[in-house]
């Protein structure tokens, strides 16, 4: 299991599955404290890949501006 920075990280279809299934238990039984940590780490995970992805797909976004339109604000 993967838990750290700087590294690259992706999010397989098995990590979500195991995310959704943690979620599941946690609403229903309850997790242990290692479950507990894995989800945590599942989901830390998850939200960075989130969060590069946007800012890599933002860093990409070129504005174009016509000069008739006025100035940006």
């Amino acid at each position: 299991m993967y838990c750290g920075e700087g590294e690259f990280i992706m999010i397989t279809k098995e990590k979500i599955f195991r995310i959704n299934e943690l979620a599941k238990k946690s609403k229903t039984e309850g997790l242990t404290e290692e479950e507990r940590s894995e989800q945590k780490c599942l989901r830390d995970e998850y939200i960075a890949v989130m969060k590069q992805r946007t800012k890599e797909h933002l860093d990409r976004i070129i504005v174009v501006k016509d000069e008739k339109d006025g100035p940006l604000n």
